[in-house]
């Protein structure tokens, strides 16, 4: 039997945006039922087929449909693994309930516990990103408020051009403010996000 195939990690379908193809004297030497094994054991939904056969049509060249179908159900036998399906939730994967009914259960509900961990993650490093685009805002506004500071003392600024600089300065301090207030929030909640990430990590690390 193969080992798992690599192809998972570097492009597989149930990541949204890869494409397949097949090349000319691959779509004429082909084995379907290789073919078939090799894209079940990397997790593809049943729409792979339609690539392939999109791919050989250009070169008067038709899958073996029986055959391809008779490798993937092998292949997918070996990917519907409760290990594969936790790898998949935890990248973000989408599944697409492609794994035979006996071993379905077990696999959704590993790939549930890793999609959740997913989940959890994104919610640590999607407030850590919010924090530092506003800390990037702030710095832009303190720029802005010294150059503005520079046009109230100049004395070839105008009197109009003074009284905008004072009218920006001010604004720009209210929205430091603001700003400042969202980052304190932010930062308790990446805290007590990052607190059941960590007590979910821990529970699942006995597991898988």
């Amino acid at each position: 039997m193969k080992t798992f195939a690599p192809l998972f990690f570097a492009c597989t379908l149930l990541l949204t945006g890869c494409s397949a193809t097949m090349t000319k004297d691959e779509c004429r030497a082909v084995d379907w039922r290789t073919v078939g094994y090799e894209d079940g054991v990397a997790g593809y939904s049943g729409e792979r087929i339609g690539e392939h056969r999109k791919a050989c049509a250009e070169y008067g060249v038709t899958p073996d449909l029986d055959a391809y179908r008779a490798g993937r159900a092998e292949g997918l036998r070996e990917y519907c693994q409760p290990r594969n399906g936790y790898r998949a939730g935890v990248n973000g994967a989408v599944y697409h309930d492609s794994c035979p009914a006996d071993l379905a259960p077990a696999f959704a509900e590993a790939y549930d516990s890793g999609r959740e961990l997913y989940v959890r993650t994104r919610r640590v490093t999607d407030a850590e990103s919010e924090i530092a685009h506003r800390r990037r805002e702030i710095v832009r506004l303190e720029d802005s408020v010294t150059r503005k500071a520079f046009v109230l003392v100049s004395e070839t600024a105008t009197a109009e051009e003074r009284a905008q600089a004072l009218v920006d300065t001010k604004q720009a301090a209210e929205r430091m403010g603001r700003l400042k207030s969202e980052i304190a929030n932010l930062e308790k909640d990446r805290a007590r996000y990052q607190q059941e990430l960590d007590a979910y990590r821990t529970m699942v690390a006995a597991v898988y």
